[in-house]
């Protein structure tokens, strides 16, 4: 089993130091998962009036608008207050009827998933960058993704998926696993949160970035107040959060949060575990001879290396590799001039310091950072890397195998010279991965052969959801 401790150089205090990636990672989603079922769970041991429900709300809508800004910063109050839901006059709820307002919750979610009126244009849902066929990112092969109130304006960064994010740890400068799950006494370093730049942990608050972005959804609280009560679920929503709910903006905004985040736990379409790997480790599959080899290649420590972040092997619980640690890191990309951001020079997404994140932005060593995503699903992907730059996994595979030996395939050449690492300062270069695959240099032999690069995306090929035995 592949538990090797990656290394990454970070800067702090202005000095270069290393600290250790331990290869497993907690698997969360047994904590997240059930996060808003649990929450409603708490109701059962209270007395909560119908009237009550929507006070609830409003109180929580006033915690979120006071704990982030328009980018979804965490500022002094961390994180969103559970809303209450409407129970009967005579005490709290039953498990049972708690388990129907799951239903409720994650049936209204689903609605307003595909519910182009929540957002300022009234032509962009959540589905349109995010569509099921392709777990849950876009169905076009674009860099990043258009949208804005006049949906002419184009985003900064290419869409992740909504997949297995269930499993993701909040957000930590030094994470430790657990001692179940991996060696607790392991500093990781920067690791988690539900974006690229790690900034949110709960999918409520994930979802509020998109529908207050103005190159994205481009609505606010009042406009999606408004959808709602004009929407046919309106009547749906006051059973499942009370009938004062939709009097208030704030109350009906955060409950679209709570709902979409309760619909986005739903495990039989957001984290089913239905691969052709999954079926291989559970003895129900056997793997073709090159889907062996890629395996191979992406394990050895020596060549792909590409399971010391993005972990293959199951847990020490049991639980599925979820195929990423969820670390924050630097690999260099090259810059995107076909971003509009990127045509002034003087801009660069450093990811965790900014400049979607403010937090951090005072913090060198957190610059040029971005959070390993899971490799699950990643064959039906069609952009890759957070600024979108490559559109195949063969694309993204030479990458990883000649930006160190063959630089000048990947970057500009000024005079005879590679200007690598072209997207990243150079006071940041610090920050960079240097483990294997990245540990070579010009005139070395590339880690990966073609042959190999095809064996490795046919080994990815099995991660897709959904595999049936004589399917494919």
């Amino acid at each position: 089993m592949l538990r090797r401790l990656a290394r990454r150089s970070t800067r702090t205090e202005g000095e270069a130091r290393v600290r250790s990636r331990s290869g497993a990672r907690r698997h969360a989603g047994r904590f997240v998962a059930a996060a808003g079922l649990s929450l409603l769970l708490t109701a059962c041991d209270g007395s909560t009036s119908a009237s009550a429900g929507a006070d609830a709300a409003t109180g929580a809508s006033g915690s979120a608008s006071r704990a982030h800004d328009a980018n979804g910063n965490a500022r002094a109050v961390q994180g969103v207050k559970p809303i209450k839901i409407a129970a009967s006059a005579q005490g709290g709820q039953t498990r049972a009827e708690v388990y129907a307002q799951v239903r409720r919750m994650t049936a209204l979610g689903k609605q307003m998933f595909f519910d182009p009126s929540l957002s300022g244009s009234g032509k962009m849902a959540c589905a349109s960058c995010h569509s099921p066929d392709h777990a849950f990112t876009p169905t076009n092969s674009l860099d990043v993704q258009i949208g804005g109130a006049d949906m002419r304006r184009q985003g900064m960064r290419a869409v992740p998926t909504l997949k297995y994010l269930q499993a993701v740890p909040a957000f930590a400068e030094h994470y430790h696993d657990s001692d179940d799950d991996g060696d607790e006494s392991v500093d990781a370093g920067p690791t988690g949160g539900l974006t690229w730049d790690g900034r949110v942990d709960r999918s409520s608050d994930q979802a509020r970035i998109p529908l207050l972005s103005t190159f994205e959804m481009a609505s606010s609280p009042s406009k999606v107040a408004e959808a709602v009560r004009a929407a046919p679920y309106a009547g749906a929503f006051r059973e499942a959060f009370g009938a004062r709910v939709l009097a208030d903006d704030d109350a009906t905004f955060s409950a679209v949060l709570k709902s979409l985040e309760t619909f986005e736990q739903s495990p039989e379409v957001f984290y089913p575990y239905t691969s052709k790997y999954d079926a291989y480790l559970a003895g129900k599959a056997t793997l073709s001879a090159a889907e062996l080899r890629g395996l191979q290649l992406f394990n050895d420590e020596k060549k792909g290396n590409c399971a010391s972040c993005h972990i293959s092997q199951r847990a020490k619980n049991g639980s599925p590799p979820q195929f990423s640690d969820f670390g924050l890191i630097a690999v260099g990309v090259p810059r995107n001039r076909a971003l509009a951001v990127n045509r002034d020079r003087k801009f660069f997404d450093l990811g965790a310091c900014g400049p979607e994140r403010t937090d951090l932005d005072h913090r060198a060593q957190f610059c040029g950072l971005f959070r390993t995503p899971t490799l699950r699903n990643v064959a039906l992907k069609k952009s890759f890397f957070h600024n979108g730059i490559y559109h195949s996994l063969e694309d993204v595979l030479r990458f990883y195998a000649r930006r160190d030996t063959n630089p000048e395939e990947f970057y500009p050449v000024v005079k005879g010279r590679v200007q690598k690492f072209d997207d990243l300062p150079q006071r940041y270069w610090v920050n960079l991965n240097t483990d294997p695959p990245f540990d070579r240099k010009p005139g070395d032999e590339p880690v990966f052969s073609n042959a190999e690069i095809k064996d490795v995306i046919a080994f990815l090929e099995t991660l897709t959801d959904g595999w049936q035995p004589g399917g494919h």
